[in-house]
């Protein structure tokens, strides 16, 4: 795992790069594996998405050079060696709210950088926990997403067009206190609490799954990302992953790829209720239709089995 402190500081040296190229690669060269995303986008360019993500100076090179103003895609949690707290600031949702109400419980404060994003939210930088998984998840209500095992953030100096104006991610403080690892389990406790859950059985392939699914629908452009989460969803189902963690699982990836919180629970619960059929399912009708959708691990259709690569 990168040092996490030499991640940081490489982000603020990025974040001062006169292209998205340069700053590619200055960051690869400190270590850190990075990946490229569509112009002024979130979805990853390739195949794999994070999963391809490399500090290899000669593939980062290639990479930029067929797309220089390709946005720039770091892996967080162990592959990084930072996670992300990320306040989301769109329509009526503002986790600014909950971000205040984590401050002032004493939660967050060992951020080593926040980072503005182009629609008014802030990436908070965390040193990530050395040999322990912390996964990604997604508390819809409160605003906030955790970047972590499996999942990925869109970095300094990466650009959005927001309302027909291109704006940037950009360094908007740098900790002037001791940098230290969230409380990410804590943290989703105190501003989404849930009802604890049964453990997964022993040998379930839910974490390598999920990572591989997350990487594959995040890379989904539009008119695909739908159907995509939603046979993601049913294979997690199947696998006896419980809706909340196949919202954890799946949540940020299809974000990235462009999907709102509303769409992305109605679309897992959709597949939920289609995968394990009982009385609300059938209040809710539809369901023969849908099923046709999600399909068996073995009989998905050949362009989503191929690239999703299961």
């Amino acid at each position: 795992m990168p040092d996490p402190l030499d991640v940081l500081a490489a982000l603020i040296r990025a974040d001062g790069a006169p292209g998205l190229a340069l700053a590619a690669r200055n960051l690869a060269s400190a270590g850190v594996p990075v990946f490229p995303c569509l112009v002024e986008g979130k979805r990853p360019l390739t195949r794999r998405g994070f999963l391809d993500a490399s500090s290899d100076a000669a593939q980062v090179s290639t990479w930029w050079s067929r797309t220089p103003s390709a946005n720039i895609g770091i892996p967080t949690g162990e592959a990084s060696g930072v996670v992300v707290v990320d306040v989301d600031v769109h329509g009526p949702t503002d986790g600014r709210v909950a971000w205040k109400r984590a401050a002032d419980a004493g939660l967050v404060d060992g951020a080593g950088l926040l980072v503005r994003t182009p629609t008014g939210g802030t990436h908070a930088y965390f040193p990530a926990t050395p040999g322990t998984e912390q996964r990604s998840w997604h508390a819809a209500a409160a605003g906030v997403d955790f970047r972590g095992d499996g999942g990925y953030i869109i970095a300094p100096p990466s650009q959005r067009t927001i309302d027909g104006n291109v704006k940037r991610y950009k360094v908007a403080d740098i900790a002037a206190h001791s940098v230290r690892p969230v409380d990410a389990a804590r943290l989703r406790d105190f501003l989404d609490p849930r009802p604890v859950t049964p453990a997964h059985p022993s040998g379930s392939s839910m974490g390598v799954d999920a990572e591989r699914l997350a990487a594959w629908v995040s890379g989904r452009g539009e008119g695909e990302r739908n159907r995509s989460l939603f046979w993601a969803a049913c294979r997690l189902a199947e696998n006896g992953t419980s809706p909340g963690d196949a919202l954890d699982a799946l949540g940020a990836a299809a974000q990235s790829a462009g999907l709102s919180d509303r769409e992305i629970t109605t679309t897992v619960r959709s597949a939920y209720r289609t995968t394990q059929p009982g009385p609300e399912a059938q209040s809710h009708g539809g369901t023969r239709s849908e099923y046709r959708w999600c399909g068996r691990a073995n009989s998905t259709p050949s362009a989503m089995s191929g690239r999703a690569g299961l």
